[in-house]
C-alpha cells in the first residue's frame, strides 16, 4: 500500500504571510491535494520575543483568502517543548548527544584561538567523548553528536544531490542550558511526530536540512523527502522587498486581486507545467509535480500577474465573484452592496468582468450600477454632453421607450436612429455612455440599458436631455 503524502506549512507567526510564505503554502497544499494526501499547519512559535496572536491570525487570514485549507488543528509548536526535550534527552540516554559544560568564555576563546592559527573556528567541545564521572556541578547544554568523518548527502528534488562534508557540521545545540529545545530539534521533531513525508520549503533552509538530518540519523527515523525552493527576486533580479511593492499577501487582497488569479500566478513563480499559462485549481493540483520546479529563483512580475487576474476574472462563476467583491469590500473597508445595487451586480455581472483585471477595476466599470441620479459626469463624459448630443438623445429616446427590452431590439431602434439622421452609431455611444453612467470607458450601452431596465435608462437619458449645455 502506498505512503500517504504529508506536507506541511510552518510559518513563524512575526508578522504577515509574506507572498514568499504564501507561495510556499501553496507548493504543498498542491502537493498534497494532488495526490490524495494531507497538508498540515504548524505555527513555529518557539520565539516568545517576537511571536504575536495577531500574525498568527494574519497568516490563518491570508491562508483562508487564498483558498489553502489545512487538514487537523493547527500544531503549535512552542506547545510542544515538553516533547522536543524528551527526544533530546532519549539521544543522550543512546549515546548520540552529550552535556557540554563549556561557557560562552571558553567557546570564544577556542574560536579566537583557531582564527589565529588559521583553523576552523567550528567549535569541538572538550566534552564530547568525556567521562560523565568528570562532569561538574555546573549549568550545561545537550549538544548532538556530529559526524567527524565523511560527508552529508541531501537527496533533493529540486536542488539534486546536495553535498556537505561532515567537518563543516559542529555539535549543535539541542537544548540550552536553560533546558529550553532549539529551532532545529523542534522542527525536527515535530516533522517526524506529524508524519511529513515531504518537506518543500526555500532554499534559505537548504542547510538547516543536513542538521535536522542528524536527529532522524541519530533517532533512527526515516527521512523526508526534501525540495528546497529558489526565492522569488524583484523584478530587477534582487532579493524581493519592500522596494518591489507589496510583500503581505493581505495586500494583495486590497489591492483587489482575485484569490484564483493570485493561486495560478504564486503556482507558475518557479514552477512550470509546459507552455501553460492559465489553469484552474483542478489542472493545477493533477499537473503539479517537484520536477517542475526550477532551480533559478523567480522574478515577481506585476504585469503577468494583472494579466492571469483579468483571465480569472473574467472566466469565474458570477455569484463566486459576487461573493469575493464583497470580501474586498470588507478588507478594504467600504460598504457592502446590498438592495437593489446588489441585485443589479448579480444582473450585470456578465458585462462586468471581461476586461477587468482587479476588483477596483470591475467596480469602475459597474460605475453606472453604484452611480445614483442624477448622474454627475466625470470631465472626459462631460465633454459628450454638448448642445447637439442633448439634442439628439432627447429625440432617441422615445424611439427606445417604445422598443422592446431586448438587445436585439435596442441595437436595431439606435441603428435606424442612427441611420434617420445620418450618422454613424458611434457618435450616439460617446453621450449614451455619459448619460447612463457618467464615464467615457463602459461596458457595452445596450447592456448598460439591459441591466438598468427600461424605466432607469429612459430617466437618465431624459435627465441629460434636459440638462441646459
Amino acid at each position: 500500500m502506498p505512503q500517504t503524502v504529508v506536507t506541511r506549512f510552518a510559518p513563524s507567526p512575526t508578522g504577515f504571510l509574506h507572498i514568499g510564505g504564501a507561495r510556499t503554502a501553496l507548493f504543498n497544499w498542491l502537493y498534497a491535494r494532488g495526490r490524495g494526501g494531507r497538508f498540515l499547519l504548524r505555527i513555529e512559535d518557539t520565539d516568545r520575543a517576537r511571536s504575536t496572536d495577531q500574525a498568527t491570525q494574519a497568516i490563518l487570514d491570508g491562508m483562508a483568502w487564498l483558498g489553502l485549507d489545512h487538514d487537523g488543528e493547527v500544531i503549535s509548536q512552542y506547545e510542544r517543548a515538553e516533547r522536543h526535550r524528551e527526544v533530546a534527552l532519549d539521544l543522550l540516554d543512546k549515546g548520540e548527544a552529550y552535556k557540554c559544560f563549556s561557557t560562552q568564555d571558553e567557546i570564544q576563546t577556542f574560536r579566537d584561538t583557531a582564527r589565529a592559527e588559521g583553523r576552523s573556528t567550528l567549535f569541538q567541545s572538550p566534552w564530547r567523548d568525556a567521562d560523565p564521572a568528570t562532569h561538574p556541578d555546573a549549568p550545561y547544554v545537550i549538544r548532538i553528536k556530529a559526524p567527524r568523518d565523511g560527508a552529508t548527502v541531501i537527496a533533493d528534488r529540486v536542488q539534486g544531490d546536495v553535498t556537505i562534508r561532515n567537518d563543516q557540521l559542529d555539535d549543535m545545540v539541542l537544548l540550552r542550558s536553560d533546558g529550553s529545545p532549539v529551532y532545529m530539534l523542534a522542527v525536527a521533531v515535530d516533522d517526524h511526530d506529524m508524519g511529513v513525508t515531504h518537506v518543500i520549503r526555500g532554499d534559505d533552509h537548504l542547510n538547516n536540512a543536513a542538521r535536522q538530518m542528524l536527529i532522524y540519523t541519530a533517532m533512527g527515523w526515516p527521512l523526508p523527502v526534501y525540495a528546497h525552493i529558489p526565492l522569488i527576486h524583484g523584478p530587477d533580479g534582487k532579493k524581493l522587498s519592500k522596494r518591489h511593492g507589496a510583500l503581505g499577501v493581505d495586500e494583495y487582497q486590497k489591492m483587489g486581486y482575485p484569490a484564483a488569479g493570485m493561486r495560478n500566478y504564486l503556482a507558475r513563480l518557479g514552477w512550470s507545467h509546459g507552455d501553460d499559462e492559465f489553469f484552474t485549481d483542478a489542472q493545477a493540483q493533477e499537473w503539479f509535480d517537484l520536477s517542475g520546479i526550477g532551480k533559478s529563483p523567480a522574478r515577481f512580475d506585476f504585469k503577468k500577474l494583472e494579466n492571469l487576474c483579468g483571465q480569472h476574472i473574467a472566466a469565474s462563476d458570477d455569484a463566486a465573484l459576487l461573493h469575493e467583491l464583497q470580501g474586498f469590500l470588507a478588507a478594504t473597508g467600504q460598504p457592502a452592496l446590498s438592495g437593489p445595487r446588489l441585485s443589479l451586480m448579480e444582473t450585470g455581472m456578465y458585462c462586468l468582468k471581461e476586461r477587468a483585471r482587479t476588483f477596483p477595476e470591475l467596480l469602475e466599470k459597474a460605475e453606472f450600477i453604484l452611480a445614483e441620479r442624477p448622474i454627475r459626469p466625470d470631465e472626459k463624459a462631460a465633454a459628450q454632453l454638448d448642445d447637439v448630443s442633448r439634442s439628439i438623445l432627447k429625440e432617441l429616446t422615445p424611439h427606445l421607450r417604445n422598443a422592446r427590452w431586448s438587445r436585439e431590439d435596442l441595437e436595431a431602434a439606435a441603428m435606424q436612429f442612427a441611420e434617420s439622421i445620418d450618422v454613424k452609431f458611434g457618435k450616439l455611444a460617446g453621450p449614451l455612455r455619459a448619460a447612463l453612467a457618467g464615464r467615457s470607458a463602459t461596458p457595452s450601452v445596450f447592456d448598460m440599458m439591459l441591466v438598468l431596465g427600461r424605466d432607469e435608462t429612459i430617466a437618465r437619458l431624459s435627465d441629460a436631455a434636459c440638462e441646459s449645455g
